[in-house]
């Protein structure tokens, strides 16, 4: 099991904050260690602007009064019972239930937490959702898994021994949903997987539901290709990362630089067109127009320095430590192939012949670059935290931002074809919120789409999930829309570097497939 100090006394790093971390959390961070800023060549998003989350924050403070003046009648006497303790492993957990208890627990699985960061048990996303849900009879329950970082090894158990707590001390839910943030959307996804019969639907919010393997790998080819059009020769590493804190910095004045030219911003488009990597950023700002390349770079770069480099740079370190090395690869990929997949790939085009530079040539120079091959031990780590089947018992809605730049929205592409090849499209719904930002949904929208998820428990049926009917259910709760509910009707393009179950089992009758070769 990883440690966290261990992890830190092999080359680790000093975080005091962290962009991201995660708004699945509860908590997003709005900057990062003194150590990192130095490097950055803009101010943090989250710490400059007004985001979704900071005005949750202030909200927060008079939730209570909204709660009081809109919600309270429907249950005005209730109190709420908060059991806290420590799992046999070290990890806390944290339950609420409040007095008139309608019967349903939902379990919650909070997002990604840097190494040395404080690490509380989370029931919820945010505080009003929290005292809304509370107020509407609803128990909350949710652990804060016994290590940080890519912690599913830890999360899965953890999750299941808050439930079985849970379940000793109130008797067992009449339903029980799973579900959670970002990572701790792969989670609510994992835990679906590992014990079915235990869970009656979930919510996936902004889930890595591409997997560990694909998401990582897809990681990889956008720093392969940073790495070889803009850094070819530098000492960054892409992967086997010895010192994070140091690789993140050489990886952000590389950026930084490049930036500064039309040749670096074209390369800067390209490296991260190969992750789909959105070109909008601002939550709080309309997402720019189809043709307008310079503002989508401008917002790539964005991402890239202030939220995607610190994974793809120094916290992949914390990953290859957990598994015992490298478990990213792409031997055999064709990056010709890949980028012509891309959503990204007009943009790219349109900046290159701007810059005169020839976009053929730096293809080529990305399939004729040396390889990087992974340790085979560690790739079955990754598959074991975590791939998927698809094979779900339960109904399952997720929900995700179509500007979202650390977890795609082609991530639930993957899971749908996944749930599809396993038979079960019926059980599966998704919906999309038109904003910027990872995770950035409002309560409104949040407690929208669980009030669907569990009228389709009542009903055995989905309801209209039509965007305009969604978006007026969110409308009428009032305090909880903190900005106008934004659902729209989307399907995301494929996910560039899919990985899973079927995956596994093909390579294992035909081990020479190009996305077998390790």
């Amino acid at each position: 099991m990883v440690n966290d100090q261990s992890f830190r006394a092999t080359g680790g790093w000093k975080l005091k904050r962290f962009p991201y971390d995660s708004v699945a959390a509860g908590e997003p961070s709005p900057s990062v260690s003194s150590e990192i800023l130095k490097h950055r060549p803009s101010k943090l998003f989250y710490k400059e602007n007004l985001s979704m989350w900071h005005v949750i924050k202030r909200v927060a403070l008079a939730f209570s009064v909204a709660v009081l003046l809109l919600f309270l009648p429907a249950h005005a006497s209730a109190a709420v019972t908060t059991v806290t303790g420590t799992l046999a492993d070290g990890a806390t957990y944290l339950i609420q239930v409040p007095s008139q208890w309608n019967g349903t627990l939902l379990l919650y699985s909070h997002g990604f937490v840097v190494p040395g960061q404080p690490n509380p048990a989370k029931d919820v996303g945010d505080p009003l959702t929290g005292a809304f849900l509370l107020n509407q009879g609803f128990a909350l329950a949710g652990s804060s898994y016994a290590t940080t970082g890519w912690a599913i090894q830890q999360a899965i158990p953890d999750q299941k021994a808050v439930l079985d707590l849970f379940k000793a001390q109130f008797g067992n839910p009449k339903r029980t949903i799973a579900w959670g943030h970002s990572l701790g959307g792969i989670i609510t996804a994992g835990l679906i997987q590992t014990f079915p019969s235990e869970f009656d639907a979930a919510q996936p919010m902004c889930g890595v539901l591409s997997g560990g393997v694909g998401t990582w790998n897809e990681a990889l080819d956008s720093a392969f290709a940073f790495k070889t059009l803009l850094a070819f020769g530098s000492p960054l590493q892409v992967v086997n990362i010895a010192n994070p804190t140091a690789n993140l910095g050489l990886a952000e004045s590389i950026l930084a630089a490049a930036q500064a030219t039309p040749q670096g911003r074209a390369r800067i488009a390209l490296s991260t067109a190969l992750g789909d990597t959105p070109g909008w950023f601002d939550p709080a700002s309309p997402e720019p127009a189809p043709d307008d390349f310079a503002a989508q770079e401008a917002n790539q770069f964005l991402w890239a320095s202030q939220v995607d480099f610190p994974f793809i740079f120094a916290l992949r370190a914390e990953l290859e430590f957990r598994a015992g090395g490298n478990p990213s690869w792409n031997t055999g990929v064709d990056y010709k192939k890949q980028f012509a997949k891309s959503v990204d790939a007009t943009e790219v085009r349109a900046l290159y012949k701007e810059a005169g530079l020839n976009l053929e040539a730096d293809l080529d120079a990305l399939n004729d670059t040396a390889r990087i091959s992974a340790n085979p031990s560690s790739v079955e780590y990754l598959e074991q935290n975590i791939i998927f089947n698809g094979d779900i018992d339960i109904p399952v809605l997720t929900i995700h931002t179509t500007g979202d730049g650390l977890v795609v929205n082609q991530n639930e592409n993957t899971y749908k074809k996944l749930v599809g090849k396993a038979g079960e499209n019926e059980l599966l719904r998704q919906t999309f919120v038109h904003r910027a930002g990872h995770c950035t949904f409002t309560p409104a929208e949040t407690v929208a789409a669980l009030n669907n998820l569990i009228e389709r428990l009542d009903t055995g049926k989905w309801p209209d999930l039509n965007p305009t009917t969604l978006n007026a259910e969110a409308a009428a709760l009032g305090p909880l829309n903190i900005a106008p509910p934004s659902f729209l009707q989307f399907e995301p393009a494929p996910f560039l570097r899919p990985f899973d179950t079927f995956t596994e089992a093909k390579c294992d009758h035909d081990p020479d497939n190009r996305v077998c070769n390790q």
